[in-house]
């Protein structure tokens, strides 16, 4: 039977010694996330991928977690916890672990890291992400043309590079399907926080939205939409089927199930190396979710057929002709973005109003 141990807080320490009495042949495997694993979100997700890992490994591994960690020192001392206790691989599973992550490489070169949505790598850390901004587009599509008010929310976590591609891969799509639509982005400065982010949600439909995207991991916008009636949401990191068929009418689904099998086997079969990952549609590290019976037939064939055509690499959401907010050229009739340039967005695209926070 497979052993696992879970860490809550305090009892960090006592959970990792009860892990230690494990068989040592076991191959042991830590993963620390931002969230709590219920958030049905972010968090929820990267677990399910650790549970994939266990159905097909078995008694060959021993699976450790700890959830709701803050970016910051705390996160260095639960990765540090990890590596004493046997670790030979961990999955950081958020960008403000980076720093963490690195220093705790370079205490333990022995042992293998893995960070999700970074970009700082070493001969013992390696990084993977998803091209979230592919389905971000297939969402812009939807939510443009079921807009009535053409007013379309977003509530941003961090304005970092990731999320602020999201915004304008969805932008972009809406645009295109309608020339009034309006985007108003509300930060919450925060990954989960319920709270926090039914006050965004409920401040954005009073200001008029009738779309309400996010890229924060609670289902609290979901909640908020529905309570106010006529307005629309989709699903973030995983399904959020509870609110379907309406508010939530299609999500992104953050599929990590093979890449975590992988890596593990990896590092059981002695090939693991550092490298970088970035995956999107094409691979299914991206899913569509349904697109629910809410979404007029021809607007969910539409969806489908872009969802379709970035998977089979046909259409690129970010092709040229496109300017930077401030009306400067970015890319021409027909270029497409590299991903240095994604990877490093910090600039909106014409139309959206709104300064991004510094």
């Amino acid at each position: 039977m497979t052993f696992k141990t879970v860490l809550l807080g305090a009892t960090a320490a006592a959970a990792f010694a009860t892990g230690a009495m494990a068989q040592d042949d076991k191959t042991k495997v830590g993963f620390i996330y931002v969230g709590p694993v219920g958030d049905l979100g972010w968090s929820y997700q990267h677990d399910q991928g650790r549970q994939a890992i266990e159905a097909e490994y078995g008694d060959q591994v021993e699976t450790v977690f700890v959830e709701s960690v803050p970016e910051g020192p705390d996160a260095e001392r639960v990765l540090t916890q990890m590596a004493l206790q046997g670790a030979e691989l961990i999955f950081a599973t958020s960008f403000g672990f980076m720093e963490s992550v690195m220093n705790t490489a370079q205490k333990f070169p022995e042992v293998k890291f893995e960070h999700a949505t970074g970009y700082q790598r070493a001969d013992n850390v390696s990084t993977y992400s998803a091209r979230f901004y592919e389905g971000r587009a297939v969402q812009g599509l939807i939510a443009g043309e079921m807009t009535e008010s053409n007013v379309i929310g977003y509530i941003g976590s961090y304005p970092i590079p990731e999320v602020i591609r999201g915004i304008n891969a969805a932008y972009i799509q809406a645009k295109k399907v309608n020339p009034e639509v309006e985007f108003r982005v509300v930060w919450a400065y925060t990954w989960f926080d319920p709270a926090k982010e039914a006050e965004a949600a409920k401040a954005l439909i009073d200001a008029g939205a009738d779309v309400i995207l996010q890229h924060t991991d609670s289902t609290a916008p979901q909640a908020a939409a529905q309570e106010a009636g006529d307005v629309i949401t989709f699903g973030q990191a995983s399904d959020m089927l509870d609110y379907a068929p309406k508010p939530r009418v299609s999500s992104i689904i953050d599929n990590w199930n093979q890449y975590y099998v992988d890596r593990v086997g990896a590092v059981i079969d002695g090939s693991w190396q550092s490298e970088d990952t970035w995956d999107g549609i094409d691979s299914g590290m991206v899913e569509i979710g349904e697109i629910t019976d809410a979404v007029p037939e021809d607007v969910k064939q539409a969806a489908l057929e872009l969802k379709d055509k970035i998977s089979a690499g046909e259409v690129h959401p970010f092709t040229g002709p496109i300017n930077k907010q401030d009306g400067s050229a970015w890319l021409a009739e027909g270029e497409t973005a590299d991903d240095g340039t994604l990877l490093g967005m910090n600039f909106y695209v014409e139309g959206i109003k709104g300064d991004i926070p510094q």
